[in-house]
């Protein structure tokens, strides 16, 4: 079963010409169309994520400046993140998305959740929209199954690093960070040597990989260097930040991955989970809508087995060494006593 968890539009927070926009959703929902699943496909709408939800992750200070902002009109954060007089709704709706999908996920004891909802997430910071995002999704909705007492992995394989994830549980012992992600590239965070706070060390891991990288690349970051330490953390949930612009005609960004490797990794991914009903996807990044609408197809079919063209997966790109690297940095920076990073890991 698929739980698609909405809102499924968010068309109020749009600007136009902006590469985020409404139509990314509608790719997403025609690649969710293209598995043609019948009443195996559940669809469920969340309310508003509440201020005392926000709050988990996001600093009351942060909150209350951007509600004003919105009310005030909106307009320009950064030269990449925009706000309207609708967007505060539209973001508490998409971090209310991922609370949904949790809640139904419960309900079924079953399946897995598609969170398709925008603007995305992984960016925001506790105090600090950015990158598109302006609340932290993932986060709102790992925070809410840590308060419950559950041990929650996310995995990141949107081709920017999740700064903001990454930030919210620096120092957070119940939540393992996991994150591929192209290298150099915004917001320049995300090095193998950024393994976490004094309460958390070793539960932020990050593969940086080069231009060009293939499927084959980031499987091998994750089984040499992810892998290790996610079957040690042992997870009772598992949340995804999939972003799909690590495709090769995405024009953010200069991953070479297929719709294949995407469900590649899906599937490897969902391993991880310790039993069905247990696995929630979010929608981050994906600006080629046909690229996007292909991935999205490939990822669920292959999660629900269920049958579905992608192409094939990729392989014989650079980064085996920038791999070879990661795992070396971060067993140096494990080694390191004396190695004191501040939240964020930028250093």
């Amino acid at each position: 079963m698929l739980i698609v968890s909405g809102p499924v539009g968010g068309s109020e927070h749009h600007r136009a010409g902006h590469p985020e926009g409404p139509t990314r959703i509608r790719a997403v929902m025609a690649g969710i169309d293209d598995l043609h699943l019948g009443t195996d496909l559940q669809t469920v709408h969340g309310s508003p994520a509440e201020r005392q939800q926000l709050t988990r992750v996001h600093s009351a200070s942060y909150l209350d400046e951007l509600t004003a902002f919105c009310e005030a009109g909106g307009g320009d954060i950064d030269p990449d993140t925009y706000a309207t007089e609708d967007s505060w709704l539209a973001a508490r709706s998409a971090a209310g998305a991922g609370l949904a999908a949790i809640d139904a996920l419960r309900q079924h004891n079953d399946g897995v959740a598609f969170v398709a909802a925008r603007p995305p997430g992984h960016h925001a910071l506790r105090d600090r929209a950015m990158g598109f995002c302006l609340l932290n999704n993932i986060a709102v909705a790992a925070a809410a199954l840590v308060s419950e007492g559950e041990r929650v992995l996310i995995v990141d394989w949107d081709v920017h690093h999740g700064n903001g994830t990454q930030e919210i549980f620096w120092d957070d012992p119940n939540v393992l960070y996991v994150s591929t992600h192209q290298w150099p590239l915004f917001p320049g965070s995300g090095k193998a040597r950024e393994i976490g706070g004094p309460h958390s060390r070793g539960h932020t891991v990050n593969v940086p990989l080069p231009p060009g990288a293939t499927g084959d690349i980031v499987r091998r970051a994750i089984d040499e260097v992810a892998f290790p330490v996610i079957d040690s953390f042992a997870p009772t949930w598992v949340l995804v930040s999939a972003g799909f612009d690590a495709h090769r005609a995405d024009p953010m960004a200069d991953l070479a991955l297929s719709s294949g490797d995407f469900a590649d990794l899906a599937r490897a991914v969902a391993g991880f989970a310790p039993r069905p009903g247990r696995l929630v996807m979010f929608l981050e990044g994906g600006y080629d809508l046909v690229a996007l609408q292909a991935s999205v197809t490939a990822t669920l079919g292959a999660l629900l087995g269920t049958s579905y063209e992608a192409e094939d997966t990729t392989s014989g790109g650079i980064g085996a060494e920038m791999v070879s690297q990661a795992k070396a940095e971060r067993a140096d920076a494990l080694g390191r006593a004396d190695l004191v990073l501040p939240p964020g890991g930028l250093l």
